[in-house]
């Protein structure tokens, strides 16, 4: 269903992500942003999904400006490899890899109000999104990583935000989320009993009923705002 276009950041760095198109005339444009695991098989799966939703899905490779062509998978070295560039990513200086998603939203918004969602690290660049960039009508971060941390608690959101958190995720303590919450109250939080990476069929800790009722949630969440 997808294919790969070319796009130019602020920049000039040429960017190739990975695009869905919808049967018919998209109802909105939906970026999606990768784990630490690149535009791998689930990323492209998910934005097949929201393809099939009637959407233009986009998923730029955030990890472009350190590696090319990251397509890893969920085992241990993948993960030593994937938090390596991410580390990478984090330390470019500003606006590093957010000029990047811009020109997805840039290149979704050609079909209509434009969404992003985003998963693990993809989450954090979800909630920055929502708070810094432009073209937006909605964000859906899924257990943001850093997200419910207080320098990025401080951020406002520009757009309505509906964040999925896992209430056994070791990786953001429940205590944060609910402080995320209180400091929040414009921002829907869910929280479900299953682990990080809850969405993600690909990975031991994916849960199907949370994954379903979490991508039931966003779906109807962005009918509401990219309508």
């Amino acid at each position: 269903m997808g294919e790969i276009v070319n796009l130019t950041s602020a920049d000039g760095q040429s960017i190739p992500a990975y695009v869905a198109r919808p049967a018919g005339k998209p109802r909105g444009g939906v970026v999606v942003l990768q784990e630490i695991f690149g535009v791998n098989a689930h990323i492209r799966a998910v934005a097949d999904g929201y393809a099939a939703e009637g959407y233009l899905a986009v998923a730029p490779p955030t990890f472009h400006r350190a590696k090319s062509g990251v397509d890893l998978g969920y085992g241990d070295e993948d993960k030593k490899a994937g938090f390596a560039l991410k580390t990478a990513v984090e330390a470019l200086p500003a606006p590093g890899v957010m000029q990047d998603v811009q020109a997805a939203i840039d290149y979704a918004g050609q079909a209509g109000k434009v969404g992003v969602v985003g998963y693990c690290w993809g989450g954090l660049l979800t909630w920055r999104a929502a708070c810094l960039l432009k073209g937006l009508a909605a964000a859906a971060p899924y257990y943001g990583g850093g997200v419910t941390s207080p320098e990025e608690s401080a951020r406002k959101p520009q757009v309505p935000v509906m964040a999925h958190f896992g209430e056994r995720d070791a990786w953001i303590p429940m205590d944060s989320v609910r402080a995320f919450a209180q400091a929040h109250p414009e921002v829907q939080v869910h929280a479900y009993a299953a682990d990080h990476g809850f969405n993600c069929d690909h990975r031991a800790t994916g849960d199907a009923a949370a994954a379903a009722l979490a991508r039931q949630r966003t779906l109807e969440f962005f009918a509401r705002h990219l309508a």
